[in-house]
């Protein structure tokens, strides 16, 4: 078990949350709202010098910690299993196990920091190297009636308080009795002793209006030493401002508790030092089993800390429960909010709209680029860096081109001049001249000698040899040829040597477009096996993070890629029925009515001769059976001589409604010189390219609606998108014109954030009946 414990007064000191108030700006303001002056000023600066005084040291330190905390749930992705709080950083505790809100909090010690400032004439100090029983037995000896103990903070070091002039008269009592250090601190009063009662009282009246939800975490109270009783939180909190911290107790009892690691959230680090010394001195002390920890669901939908975070979703640092899932360290580096990526479709479905839309909120997503000119995909990026703003999110993919190879390096060049960061590249069985050009121009070496790239390549892949090929370095036959071609520098060439040519690879299992038709569970944990081996085999220091695609379409499917590994999960078939995907509404209107069986793998018109194969709508449509006849025959026959003549009335008069001579006119106004004398001279070379026009008529009648040719509309799709229309049948979501993109986003992660916290939640409570 992990506990998170939080410090109080004594910790506070000029510029503690440096970097948390501009990382959470809208809880900053609350604060500031609250308390009617600016806590970052206060902490940062603290020119007035009233950081030392109670009644602001409470509030700051209370801001400090909580923000500390919340960083640190969404650095980790995790709550800790257990939680306690020295005296003011009890309030922390309470905040981290969802007993009350971030404002309520702020509040509450804001009131008992004037409180307790008014008990005026009050110090407090340490006595080092005596335990309690001793101190109790020196006070009585001494007739220091005055002096209460007021902290055990371990088994050597006590603190007392009371009047300032006991305080000092008892310095050389102390002293003179073995105490190996007597240290007076600096606080502005008795706290936790008998001189707080009407600080106590007025404090218990304030609280009459306040509620409370239960402990969400273990809290291990100070007045206790034991789990907050969900029935006594004012209470212990009254108490607690009379009575002595048991901290010495209280880290006892986390240890018993099963704390493996014991960790300190907020400035300073007197806590973690008390903790040492205590683990060292004192034994654990096991509770019965009736205070068994809670659970920790760490994705709890009532959170409260959680809960208020949701208010700042709209800022950069915002997060929710669906915040917690995915790689922070991927988050951080492509600057999302959520561990979620929409990948490229053809021909622009994936449109600029879609890319913008999912960059604005916080997500990533890829423009479709493949099949088209370059001039459309140069003004789409314009229009793409035009809408988005201050490091939003976004990318283009990098289509592999078997036949062309200079289409792929001319693309290249586009990017890098655009200073397009990031990359999606699919279709690629092997790692070509391009790739490694795109990956050289983003890279520098920094002053400690290690390599940045903001050239950022994420690769897809549905092969373990392919996955293997983007995570090793780029092949010195590649660099070798590229130097001589003067298309990298030398510079660029060692660094290259040093690095995956991937940032990070995505796995491609059953999806929409090509794909491998590889099973999820089996791949993705194999995968992660080999990226394991690739980077101690390498010495990579920077991981390379692993996503899932293929098949999500529901947040079950999202949750189930989490608890896999994966880093993070990339979306197609359910995003292009939605309002900004570039197709026509007489696609999205079959897509809408599909279900999870009606989809079916076809030959890839780009990859045909290889036999490679895409996934495709089947219902309503007969594209599917003609494309597959096509390769069929392309498979049996050399020439189109050689087919039968039914057969070529057939494609001539169904599937391509024009003779073949008809066809390959088409053919020559846009195929290359090269590729038609080579149609020429071989017979099966010509057969291939007329068939292979379907495939582009075909997309071309979806994209555009074609009336009349739906039978013929080739769209690309996997059964993500059936299991999805299933999901949402009967809501608002139902019709494809009240799906956009985003939305589709937030609640697929919302949606697994829940399912997670649900699946935990009847693990741990079977674990518990066990």
């Amino acid at each position: 078990m992990w506990a998170y414990v939080f410090p109080g007064q004594g910790s506070q000191k000029v510029g503690m949350g440096e970097g948390l108030f501009d990382e959470f700006p809208a809880l900053t303001r609350q604060a500031d709202k609250i308390l009617g002056y600016s806590i970052k000023m206060l902490c940062l600066y603290d020119r007035n010098q009233q950081l030392s005084l109670t009644q602001f040291t409470q509030p700051a330190l209370f801001t400090v910690n909580a923000l500390a905390y919340l960083k640190k749930i969404k650095e980790t992705g995790r709550q800790p299993d257990l939680v306690a709080g020295h005296s003011l950083g009890e309030y922390n505790a309470l905040f981290a196990a969802g007993v009350f809100d971030f404002a309520t909090g702020v509040k509450l010690v804001q009131k008992r920091g004037e409180l307790m400032s008014e008990a005026a004439n009050g110090g407090m100090a340490a006595v080092l190297g005596l335990t309690e029983e001793k101190v109790k037995a020196i006070l009585n000896q001494y007739g220091l009636e005055e002096l209460d103990i007021a902290n055990i903070n371990s088994p050597t070091q006590i603190v007392i308080a009371g009047p300032l002039e006991a305080i000092d008269c008892a310095k050389a009592v102390f002293e003179q009795s073995g105490a190996t250090m007597y240290i007076p601190l600096r606080v502005s009063g008795a706290f936790h002793s008998r001189y707080m009662l009407e600080s106590s009282r007025q404090f218990e009246r304030f609280m009459q209006d306040t509620s409370f939800s239960s402990p969400e975490l273990t809290v291990i109270s100070n007045f206790t030493a034991r789990p907050y009783n969900p029935t006594e939180i004012k209470k212990n909190l009254v108490q607690q401002i009379t009575h002595p911290v048991k901290w010495c107790e209280s880290v006892q009892v986390l240890t018993g508790m099963g704390a493996k690691v014991i960790e300190e959230v907020g400035p300073g680090n007197v806590l973690s030092k008390l903790v040492a010394t205590i683990q060292s001195e004192a034994e654990p002390i096991v509770l019965p089993p009736e205070f068994k920890p809670v659970p920790n669901f760490f994705l709890s939908t009532s959170h409260n800390a959680s809960q208020q975070a949701k208010s700042l979703v709209s800022e950069h640092s915002a997060y929710t429960q669906a915040h917690l899932l995915g790689s922070e360290q991927f988050k951080r580096d492509y600057n999302l909010k959520l561990a979620y990526v929409t990948g490229a479709m053809y021909k622009g479905i994936a449109s600029k709209e879609l890319v913008i839309k999912v960059g604005q909120a916080g997500m990533m997503g890829f423009l479709g680029t493949g099949g088209l000119d370059i001039q459309q995909i140069e003004e789409d990026i314009q229009y793409i860096q035009k809408h988005l703003k201050e490091g939003q999110a976004y990318g283009m993919n990098l289509l592999h081109q078997m036949s062309r190879p200079d289409r792929e390096e001319e693309l290249v060049d586009l990017l890098i001049r655009k200073g397009v960061n990031t990359v999606e590249a699919s279709a690629f069985m092997s790692i070509t001249p391009a790739l490694i050009k795109y990956r050289a121009a983003g890279l520098r070496r920094l002053g400690d000698g290690s390599i940045a790239a903001s050239n950022r390549i994420i690769a897809k892949v549905s092969r373990p040899e392919v996955a293997e090929a983007f995570l090793n370095p780029a092949s010195d036959y590649l660099i070798e040829k590229m130097l001589q071609e003067q298309k990298i520098t030398t510079d660029q060439a060692e660094m290259l040597r040093a690095i995956p040519v991937a940032e990070d690879l995505c796995l491609e299992s059953d999806s929409g477009g090509h794909t491998d038709a590889g099973v999820a569970y089996v791949m993705l944990p194999a995968i992660l096996q080999l990226r394991d081996h690739m980077m101690k085999k390498h010495g990579y220091i920077k991981k390379v993070r692993i996503g899932a695609a293929g098949g999500i379409g529901t947040p079950a499917a999202a949750a189930a890629a989490f608890l896999l590994g994966a880093d993070f999960v990339v979306t197609g078939s359910i995003n292009q029925c939605t309002v900004e995907a570039g197709t026509s509404d007489a696609a999205k209107d079959l897509l809408q009515q599909i279900n999870i069986q009606d989809t079916e793998y076809a030959p890839a018109g780009d990859m045909f001769e290889i036999g490679a194969k895409v996934q495709v709508l089947r219902k309503g449509v007969f594209f599917p059976a003609r494309a597959n006849k096509l390769y069929d025959l392309y498979r049996q026959y050399d020439s189109l001589d050689e087919i039968n003549d039914k057969t070529k009335h057939q494609i001539q008069e169904k599937y391509f409604k024009r003779s073949f001579e008809e066809v390959y006119r088409q053919v020559i106004q846009y195929r290359s010189p090269e590729e038609i004398q080579k149609a020429e001279q071989n017979p099966k070379y010509k057969m291939a390219l007329i068939f292979k026009w379907y495939f582009a008529y075909s997309s071309k009648l979806a994209l555009e609606g074609a009336e009349g040719q739906q039978v013929d509309y080739q769209i690309h799709c996997g059964p993500a998108l059936g299991a999805f229309n299933q999901w949402v049948k009967g809501t608002d979501l139902e019709n494809w014109k009240s799906r956009h993109v985003d939305d589709l986003g937030n609640k697929i992660m919302e949606g697994a954030a829940l399912i997670l916290q649900e699946r935990l939640k009847k693990f741990a409570i079977a674990v518990e009946g066990a």
